[in-house]
């Protein structure tokens, strides 16, 4: 699939069919997910994969209820790692560097699970101290998103954008 392709196919998708998704699948996409840029390439953050249903729940409720996630035969959580990225960067590599290299990494994941033939969806709306409590993370680890991934049970027609003229606001 050409890359405009892949882009104008993704689509956030909420219903997921009953079918497990292999770990050998979630490997090859986490595999994609290490090539995405990064701050100094620290690769500033870690992943945690959700199976258990039980965790999957505790997860969609901390994220103000969002229960399709348990539908979802895996969720996968990304973490900025604040140390790793102040190791190098400081104060700005903390609260900023690393937070980018956390939603990098969560887009590549978006694109190679369509490019795989898998739906997913970002889920940024949630408590994050629940959701450290969880998954029982240090003070190093601040959860940044969620991503629900399976077989898609609906798929959504493209949502409305903006123009370019209205995004582009200066052209020097």
């Amino acid at each position: 699939m050409e890359f405009g392709e892949l882009i104008k196919k993704r689509r956030s998708v909420r219903a997921y069919k009953q079918k497990e998704v292999g770990i050998d699948l979630i490997e090859k996409l986490l595999e994609m997910v290490l090539l995405a840029p990064s701050a100094g390439n620290l690769q500033s953050y870690k992943m945690i994969i959700v199976r258990d249903n039980d965790v999957k729940r505790l997860l969609a409720k901390a994220a103000w209820n969002q229960d399709f996630m348990v539908e979802a035969p895996v969720n996968i959580v990304f973490c900025a790692d604040l140390s790793k990225a102040s190791s190098r960067y400081g104060r700005r590599g903390a609260e900023l560097y690393s937070i980018q290299d956390a939603t990098i990494a969560t887009t590549y994941l978006l694109l190679a699970a369509c490019e795989n033939g898998l739906a997913s969806v970002w889920i940024g709306a949630f408590d994050e101290e629940e959701v450290r409590k969880i998954l029982q993370l240090p003070n190093s680890l601040k959860p940044v998103s969620i991503v629900p991934i399976g077989y898609p049970n609906e798929y959504p027609s493209a949502t409305p954008r903006c123009s370019l003229r209205e995004m582009v606001i200066k052209s020097l």
